[in-house]
């Protein structure tokens, strides 16, 4: 038997042991208020059926076109792929790569890698090489971002309006299905009900006392004692997942500085610099982020102007302001309000991708106005710069290791080496 009833939670470090949660219900960290493990009432059958009809939403999805563009009797339609091909022979090769790894890939590859996790566990095998597919199902997850794509429709729709005719395609219904379709399979899955199916490489069965020197995997959260690892030269590798074992996320302060740094340097050139430019009947026209927003307050649509508010400037400003201020207070051991600190670091892993509908219109602007001397679009380098500033900031809320801001709180008598939580006592973590 090895010890699921033990856990350590990933944002402060604390080792306890899981409540036995009732139906729907969720354990919460005794210390830091955060969700560890939630109880999905068969979860593996619904996020197969989820899974199965997103693939097939998917491929309609992608096979027809979605929108299209009338203007003085000339006609464009566009596919989701459409405005990828695009910018990359436009030269925007960067934009077009996030864009198709955002909108198409990732989500393609979620569910595709699903489907072959979930049909084996269904059947009740468990092939060898379940447990590396099913990490990249949660390396995927957060880059998905058809949601954030449809509020980039959208908001090309209202620019677009007055300038042409707007007609909806089968795709962009499919589209839109396929957004709660995937929202509905996350929130199925239960990852621990996959995990706990996978047998451990080698023997857990020797129970975790206090004091002992133990690590916890970041990805199947497996406690384990260090001797039971798996070594692979220097690494330790987790028994169940095979995924690399880290007390801490390797340099975690020096990496998310370096990406904050960056990303603060490509805020400037992202928000002075033109993100497009629209010509229209000879008439050219650039506009960045915020003179975006100015066009839809002028033209009556307050509510989206905000939306694009809050997601292109506030956001970004935000999440920046934030991480700079955790790697502050780590840095200098500050021991104000931890559980405040940690709340502050799900709000910046929750709304980063959000700040990608900018590029999401771009891209879907050039792909629609496509007219030659009567209309067109062309990508500027603000997008170039914006979606630098997204992808970079996403990159560096992963790197930071919450865990850090509690490490100063313990006393030395109780700290396993470099934080490994404190064990001495397990408290039982929190039903709700």
């Amino acid at each position: 038997m090895y010890h699921d009833s033990l856990t350590e939670c990933l944002e402060c470090g604390l080792l306890q042991r899981n409540p036995v949660l009732p139906p729907g219900g969720a354990a919460e960290c005794v210390r830091c208020g955060g969700v560890m493990h939630r109880d999905r009432p068969d979860s593996l059958h619904r996020t197969l059926a989820f899974t199965l009809a997103g693939i097939v939403l998917f491929i309609v999805a992608n096979s027809f076109p979605f929108l299209s563009f009338e203007m003085q009797g000339q006609l464009t339609q566009t596919t989701l792929l459409t405005g990828v091909i695009d910018l990359y022979t436009s030269g925007s090769w960067f934009i077009a790569g996030v864009v198709f790894f955002t909108s198409v890939l990732a989500p393609g590859l979620q569910l595709a890698l699903l489907l072959v996790v979930l049909t084996p566990l269904a059947l009740g095998q468990m092939p060898a090489w379940l447990p590396s597919v099913f990490r990249l199902v949660r390396t995927l997850t957060p880059w998905g971002m058809m949601d954030v794509f449809m509020l980039g429709i959208l908001v090309s729709v209202v620019k677009l309006s007055e300038m042409a005719t707007i007609v909806p395609g089968t795709s962009l219904f499919a589209f839109g299905v396929l957004i709660l379709v995937l929202a509905a399979a996350q929130a199925a899955l239960d990852p621990d009900l996959v995990w706990s199916r996978v047998p451990p490489l080698t023997d857990l069965s020797r129970p975790i006392r206090p004091g002992d020197d133990h690590l916890t995997c970041d990805v199947c959260e497996l406690v384990m004692h260090r001797g039971a690892a798996i070594r692979d030269g220097r690494q330790l590798r987790c028994p169940r997942c095979t995924d690399v074992l880290h007390r801490r996320k390797p340099k975690s302060l020096q990496r998310t500085w370096a990406l904050l740094l960056a990303a603060i340097v490509f805020y400037v050139p992202a928000n002075l610099l033109p993100i497009m430019t629209v010509t229209s009947l000879g008439r050219s026209q650039s506009d960045t982020i915020y003179t975006g927003v100015v066009f839809l307050l002028d033209n009556g649509m307050w509510p989206l102007a905000v939306v694009v508010f809050v997601a292109s400037i506030f956001v970004p400003m935000l999440k920046l302001m934030i991480l700079f201020t955790l790697l502050l207070s780590v840095q200098f051991r500050c021991t104000w309000s931890p559980r405040d600190r940690t709340r502050l670091y799900r709000v910046t892993e929750a709304i980063g991708r959000w700040s990608m509908v900018d590029v999401y219109v771009v891209t879907i602007l050039v792909a629609l106005v496509r007219l030659g001397n009567l209309a067109t679009v062309q990508a500027e380098a603000g997008a170039i710069f914006f979606c630098a500033v997204v992808i970079i900031t996403m990159l560096a809320a992963m790197s930071f290791d919450p865990r850090l801001i509690w490490d100063v709180l313990e006393p030395e008598h109780v700290r396993a080496p470099r934080g490994s939580g404190n064990l001495a006592s397990e408290p039982s973590g929190r039903s709700v």
